[in-house]
């Protein structure tokens, strides 16, 4: 699909008011997205498990205007309070997509958001955040104009929330989203997020992961700060090329359920994010002592049990374990005795691979 398939026709219903509400997952990505071209186009694809426990739940409240003006009305609470610094990223949100959703304008918002994990947890919320409001958004246009269909609407909320935040585009459906061109993989784009596309093996459709709270702090440098970083990067154009051949590698591992490949792609893949932040310019590094003392400990332990757990990272301190649920009873042991001492305050989160985003009914 090109971007302007995604604007309306003509034939709009009239719709004075209402409420919608959306839960949305985060995702935590195996291939990663490092680098980004104009409009939130990634420059390489990236695959990525929906979560299902960790999600943000947004309520849209709509009421059309009695006149007409050329600002975005709208007032933003998040666990039940205004907050106003929170605005001006949807500002910028709504500004970006206006082109595809001109009847914003004509309607006053109350947007309300919450999520399921704590806002100190070190873990991004924009992904569940931003689908979220995208997906109310694209529930507002269906009253709008009646008779859409289900893999447009979720085409166009993955297309929205990419202007809001590029992971957002895989968080609307699972349990693998793939998000970016590639020529191995059908149906994939830059402009939005499809499930994979193939049968994938039963180990991998209720995987763990349990994320672990290093450093609960906000990041030193943005990821914004850090894709940017990536144009002019000395690494850049192998890392890209790099990544397109992970993700070609993963396609048979999902399929096969071959754990001991799926452990060297994903922890490669996690290492190699990292070290393009320490070789851009300037350098950083978003890792923390205890990162390193964790992926230490699994290795040694998946070394000594042969359990197939394995660590992946976003771009920050905290490590996502990875593992089957047949192993979960031994590895939270694991976690117990030996990785909480490394977490913040001893936290930890148990999340697990899920569907994607759901309807709430208001009732």
């Amino acid at each position: 699909m090109t971007q302007q398939e995604f604007i309306p026709g003509q034939g709009m219903e009239n719709i004075e008011s209402g409420d919608v509400t959306w839960q949305s997952p985060s995702n935590i990505a195996l291939v990663k997205y490092w680098g980004k071209k104009e409009n939130q186009i990634p420059a390489n694809p990236s695959i990525s498990f929906t979560l299902d426990h960790c999600k943000s739940t947004t309520t849209l409240k709509f009421s059309k205007k009695t006149k007409a003006s050329e600002d975005f009305d709208f007032s933003f609470y998040f666990k039940g309070s205004k907050k106003e610094d929170f605005k001006p990223k949807i500002q910028k949100f709504l500004e970006r997509i206006e082109a595809y959703c001109p009847y914003l304008k004509d309607y006053e918002f109350e947007i309300h958001s919450e999520n399921s994990f704590p806002h100190s947890s070190g873990i991004a919320s924009s992904a569940s955040g931003m689908s979220a409001l995208a997906l109310c958004i694209m529930d507002l246009e269906r009253k709008l104009y009646p008779g859409m269909e289900e893999g447009f609407f979720n085409r166009k909320a993955s297309f929205l929330a990419r202007l809001g935040s590029g992971s957002a585009s895989r968080s609307i459906e699972g349990p693998l989203v793939v998000w970016g061109e590639h020529t191995e993989i059908k149906e994939t784009s830059d402009l939005y997020g499809v499930r994979l596309p193939y049968q994938i093996h039963e180990i991998f459709k209720d995987y763990r992961d349990t994320i672990l709270l290093v450093d609960k702090g906000e990041k030193k440098v943005s990821s914004s700060v850090g894709h940017n970083l990536m144009h002019g990067h000395p690494f850049a154009e192998k890392r890209f090329e790099q990544a397109s051949r992970n993700l070609e590698r993963l396609i048979p591992v999902l399929r096969s359920g071959n754990l001991e490949e799926f452990v060297r792609i994903v922890e490669s893949e996690a290492l190699t994010l990292h070290a393009m932040m320490m070789s851009s310019e300037p350098y950083f590094i978003l890792m923390k002592p205890n990162t390193l003392e964790i992926i230490n400990k699994i290795w040694a332990y998946r070394e000594l049990t042969g359990i197939p757990v394995c660590f992946t990272l976003d771009a920050g301190a905290n490590v996502h374990l990875l593992y089957p649920a047949a192993d979960e009873t031994k590895v939270l042991e694991f976690i117990k005795n030996e990785l909480v001492a490394y977490c913040e305050n001893g936290h930890y989160i148990c999340d697990l691979v899920g569907s994607g985003a759901k309807k709430i009914d208001n009732g």
